[in-house]
């Protein structure tokens, strides 16, 4: 399929950012509120996925947002040699204030403020929209911590970022802000081509999605930035028509099983993973955007 300049630059464009401005800030405040039953404990929160990293299209509709507890942190120490793991044996101390009783509260706050509208998925608490707020989805999480060094006296080192359960009792560990920080990065090292690039893939995949050439799921807007992330920064630029071209060309040689997530920790591509896109997924996605573009 031919596309023109003019539509792969339509499909460059970010979506509307002011509601989901509105939206963040009122449920910010909301679950900022010192009436609420987790008010003093430590815990951030900020803005995940595409109204996160400015990939957000004009499809996009719901508002992710994370409520990551401090108060406590889960850790894995499995990097660690045995006398780092022996001196980080001996700092631990155990808490009262568990994850399962941070988002217990989370909820019910919600429910409180937003009315019965408000459940809990699998993963993440939904509050629906109303006329002046998006849909959104709250993530309640603690700290993770996996250690890279844990000597006694001082100088530990670990990458810092996310854990949660699934329902079905996944754990799953990310790192959302080491994933905007480098999207960032890689947005200023392509002439601010890369965040354009990742919003015209998925117009591509929606697309796609709506002429039956994929199924929905296959492609989450998550591992296209990821797969984007990899390819090389001289590769974006010019025109959207090279760059999109360059970057499919540049994944159908590569070897994408080295591929990283965009937080550079994680691998893209791996089986059996809950934060790697699976490699049949990949393959699909891939073979479905080479028709759809040739």
């Amino acid at each position: 399929m031919s596309f023109s300049e003019n539509q792969l630059d339509t499909w460059s464009s970010q979506g509307s950012v002011t509601q989901s401005a509105a939206t963040y800030q009122t449920v910010s405040n909301v679950l900022n509120d010192k009436d609420s039953p987790f008010w003093l404990k430590s815990f951030d929160t900020f803005l995940q996925g595409s109204y996160g990293n400015d990939t957000n299209i004009y499809a996009d509709s719901d508002v992710d947002i994370v409520i990551r507890l401090t108060s406590i942190y889960y850790s894995d120490i499995s990097d660690l040699p045995p006398l780092d793991k022996a001196n980080y044996e001996l700092s631990r101390s155990s808490a009262e204030y568990t994850l399962p009783k941070f988002k217990d509260e989370v909820t019910s706050w919600l429910t409180q403020k937003f009315g019965p509208g408000v459940k809990a998925g699998s993963k993440a608490i939904f509050i629906p929209g109303n006329g002046s707020r998006r849909d959104a989805d709250v993530l309640p999480c603690a700290e993770h911590r996996h250690f890279l060094t844990f000597p006694a006296n001082g100088g530990v080192k670990y990458y810092e970022g996310i854990v949660f359960w699934a329902k079905d009792g996944t754990k799953i560990v990310n790192y959302p802000k080491q994933h905007s920080a480098n999207c960032t990065l890689k947005h200023q090292n392509t002439n601010t081509y890369f965040k354009r690039t990742v919003r015209i893939f998925k117009n591509m995949r929606n697309r796609m999605i709506d002429e039956g050439r994929l199924a929905g799921g296959v492609a989450p807007s998550y591992f296209i930035e990821g797969l984007l992330f990899n390819v090389p920064n001289q590769l974006f630029g010019s025109t959207y028509w090279k760059t999109v071209n360059n970057c499919i060309e540049y994944v159908s040689r590569a070897d994408t099983s080295q591929f990283r997530c965009a937080n550079g920790i994680h691998w893209l591509l791996r089986d059996g993973h809950p934060v790697c896109w699976s490699l049949q997924n990949f393959q699909t996605f891939m073979s479905a955007l080479k028709k759809f573009w040739a």
